[in-house]
């Protein structure tokens, strides 16, 4: 297929929006030419790409080392696309701890109902999607624990105990205080002391 043709095809289904699935969205994005250093995800059928900054990976990347003390590699992903409830959600998440013992679906993809853990670091013009779409999907499909920070006001929102698609525990925390996960599933203590604020 040629550039001109994708295009005619997208514009044909995008008229035809209840034909439109996650895997067509995916496919063209594979096609698409993504510049490096960007992460792509589908939040509620639209499109996000966002750069990679210093002090979004930094947050990542320190998240993930203290998960790595407790927890083997395999469990722990980042920008790994996985499909949640809701209309059209393939969240790329920054940090997502499966259960023991998770396996890829028949398509290959990780299954939000084996999602232990979540964080999400804030980024500008994302911020939207993780304080409401995703946080909504996130607590529909159960997931136990759905962490948030945010660099520009220097905070962590933990979110615990999802039911009937909303958490009913939110905790605020400054960077600096340690984010205490010792009676949730990840049963591990998070510093944030290191997390850098932009």
């Amino acid at each position: 297929m040629t550039v001109l043709e994708d295009r005619i095809e997208m514009a044909d289904i995008a008229d035809n929006s209840d034909k439109l699935t996650l895997e067509m969205m995916f496919e063209w994005l594979e096609k698409s030419p993504i510049p490096d250093g960007y992460r792509v995800e589908i939040v509620g059928g639209n499109i996000f790409m966002s750069p990679q900054r210093d002090t979004h990976w930094e947050i990542i990347l320190d998240i993930v080392e203290q998960l790595r003390t407790k927890y083997p590699r395999k469990r722990v992903k980042s920008d790994v696309r996985i499909d949640y409830p809701g209309h059209l959600n393939g969240f790329s998440s920054d940090v997502t701890l499966m259960t023991e013992g998770a396996e890829k679906s028949d398509k290959g993809l990780w299954r939000c109902q084996d999602v232990e853990f979540v964080a999400e670091v804030i980024s500008k013009r994302t911020a939207a999607n993780d304080y409401g779409p995703k946080k909504t999907a996130y607590a529909e499909a159960e997931v136990p624990v759905y962490l948030i920070a945010d660099p520009y006001q220097g905070r962590c929102f933990l979110y615990t105990h999802p039911k009937n698609g909303e958490y009913a525990t939110e905790t605020k925390l400054p960077f600096g205080d340690d984010v205490d996960l010792g009676d949730t599933v990840v049963d591990l203590v998070l510093r944030t002391d290191e997390f850098p604020q932009d």
